[in-house]
């Protein structure tokens, strides 16, 4: 029995889609933990089980987790609360309910920059090290999925892109670093919780193709979109004050700037692409597959 938690987010839903088509002839059955069952894709009904609920409530945890061998742990970050609240007090639950009802193997969304020299003073990323930790302290077989940034980040930009021809961020333009389609990490998942031969505790780096920077990004998008595309820094002060002004948590904002100017300082590029580390997905084929059709929309 294999429990996804988030199944109708970015990274969840592609999951969810790979182990409907492999997981049957591996023997697993499929249990999910979802808010709105109704989400879930046509082709999940009736071939998994459901838990309704949120994965942060103990009650919900203790339903899905009996019988469990295996879970894809996923913390959908909570702008209201502050980054520790966020992820190790949601996760909380879910670590006792791992240690009380036997599971033995789960894999995490994480980050990267653990053993870096940033890591400590990283805001969300920190947050998210220290929620890897607590589920490797309770004796789980746990593989965290070090991830970058997203390409599906720039999916917020496509209005912006659309009607300006620009997209923003707040690192360097020249700053090279890994990037990542989610479709990607689905499938390191997969491949960890189908095959569990794995023990102890350790992290997967799941690195994309090859590094880009933001101006290399334009380029990119440019080609791809037919349109001109460039980039425009933000300074992290004026992200900071933008977001404090929707109502977010003023301690999560800190912990964004804070995730961004570690980036902006290397914290991604403490991992080696390796055949083993890089993913398939090029930045080009995620932009005539996914971003291209979201900016022509409309």
């Amino acid at each position: 029995m294999i429990v996804i938690t988030a199944p109708t987010g970015n990274i969840g839903r592609h999951l969810l889609t790979r182990l409907l088509e492999s997981a049957p002839a591996a023997g697993e059955d499929l249990r999910v933990i979802v808010r709105d069952p109704a989400r879930l894709p046509e082709a999940a009904r009736g071939r998994v089980e459901v838990v309704t609920g949120s994965h942060g409530d103990a009650d919900v945890v203790n339903q899905a987790f009996e019988g469990a061998d295996a879970v894809f742990w996923l913390v959908p970050p909570d702008a209201s609360l502050t980054p520790n609240d966020a992820y190790s007090g949601f996760t909380r639950p879910a670590a006792e309910a791992f240690a009380a009802h036997g599971v033995r193997h789960v894999v995490g969304v994480s980050a990267l920059g653990r053993g870096t020299s940033l890591a400590d003073r990283a805001g969300l990323v920190t947050a998210s090290l220290a929620m890897d930790d607590l589920i490797a302290q309770t004796g789980v077989a746990y593989r965290a999925l070090a991830n970058p940034s997203f390409f599906e980040n720039l999916l917020e930009e496509a209005e912006s892109i659309r009607e300006k021809g620009v997209f923003t961020d707040t690192v360097d333009p020249d700053r090279k670093a890994p990037l990542v389609a989610v479709a990607d990490i689905a499938a390191a998942a997969a491949s960890l919780l189908l095959d569990r031969s794995w023990t102890g505790a350790g992290s997967v780096p799941v690195l994309g193709p090859r590094d880009l920077s933001p101006n290399d990004l334009a380029r990119i998008m440019t080609e791809q979109l037919g349109r001109p595309v460039r980039y425009e820094r933000q300074p992290l002060d004026e992200m900071y004050t933008t977001l404090v002004g929707y109502g977010l948590n003023e301690t999560f904002v800190q912990g964004l700037v804070d995730m961004k100017r570690a980036k902006d300082e290397g914290l991604d590029a403490g991992v080696v692409r390796t055949p083993d580390t890089a993913s398939a997905t090029s930045f080009e084929q995620w932009c005539a597959r996914t971003l291209k059709p979201a900016v022509l929309s409309s």
